[in-house]
């Protein structure tokens, strides 16, 4: 007897049938572009649809699944933040007083999150594919009925973090050429963008060492750096700063809030943004580098 195939593919299996990486995947779905379905915060793939896609057919895809899927037929979202790290954001949660728990796992797994209700709020710097922005298309692509409101939080200066007197040479992204690398875990919007310039830089993935286990927040791309284990890293100038490690600019990234537009105006959310707004957070800006807050609490996006 023949076992019919399953209705559904995981992550794992349409990457496979595509023959692409698995963070492959969640950029086509941060980007609205590969018909999914999401059960209990799982990215799962409708074969039917996936084949239509594969064939051409796009008339069942994505956007048809967010709006027959609205926002507003889950439950009250956790008061979670979850998203990418972001050492100013981390440092405000905890003095603001807001209370909220982190779940920091990339700017990808962030938005699964938010659009699972599994989390309130989603730090997010996703790079546009045609390198003209920040953050937008993905947001969009959670359909009209998103129920959100995308918020700045701050400009941040990335680039490569070296070992102190930079003893590798490494002065820009193609100098990574047989260098041992830092890589982020699949879903952070750093790996996204480092995959961007490598491809710009006339580089492969194979061209570099990667090491065996990602880093997952920031401070761990500085710390593999600061210890040896690898040559350069694509982090944050404030990392950098902070563990005296030498610096090379590459980008100025937004970094931005996916927040529930009911939460925004819950008391948690609203002392980070008060909190966000004295001297006292700007001053910590400042002293971190590689930060610019002139625009921080103003609203991106703001769909109903």
């Amino acid at each position: 007897m023949t076992v019919p195939p399953p209705a559904y593919l995981t992550v794992r299996e349409l990457a496979e049938l595509l023959r692409v990486k698995e963070r492959k995947i969640y950029q086509l779905v941060a980007d609205g572009e590969v018909p999914c379905r999401r059960v209990t915060g799982k990215l799962l793939f409708p074969r039917g649809e996936i084949e239509a896609w594969i064939a051409g057919d796009t008339s069942t895809g994505a956007a048809e699944a967010a709006v027959t899927s609205p926002m507003a037929e889950f439950p009250r979202p956790a008061e979670i933040v979850a998203g990418s790290h972001d050492p100013l954001l981390d440092w405000a949660l905890r003095e603001s007083g807001a209370g909220l728990p982190t779940l920091f796992d990339g700017s990808l797994d962030g938005i699964a999150r938010f659009e699972s209700r599994e989390a309130s709020v989603a730090g997010i710097h996703i790079p546009e594919e045609d390198a003209a922005g920040w953050n937008l298309s993905a947001v969009r692509a959670l359909g009209p009925t998103r129920n959100a409101v995308l918020i700045s939080w701050a400009s941040r200066t990335r680039g490569l973090i070296v070992a102190p007197c930079n003893p590798s040479g490494i002065g820009n992204i193609s100098h990574l050429a047989g260098k041992r690398v830092a890589q982020r875990q699949a879903h952070a919007g750093s790996q996204l963008l480092l995959e961007q310039l490598m491809a710009r830089g006339g580089l492969a993935e194979t061209d570099v060492s990667w090491l065996d286990l990602p880093a997952r927040t920031e401070t761990d791309v500085a710390e593999a750096v600061r210890v040896g284990r690898a040559e350069a890293g694509l982090g944050l100038e404030s990392v950098a700063r902070q563990h005296g490690l030498d610096f090379i600019p590459l980008v100025d990234e937004r970094f931005d809030l996916l927040v529930c537009r009911r939460f925004y105006f819950e008391p948690p959310f609203q002392a980070l943004l008060d909190f966000a707004s004295g001297a006292v957070f700007h001053e910590r800006a400042a002293e971190l580098g590689g930060y610019d807050v002139s625009e921080c609490g103003r609203v991106r996006d703001n769909a109903p």
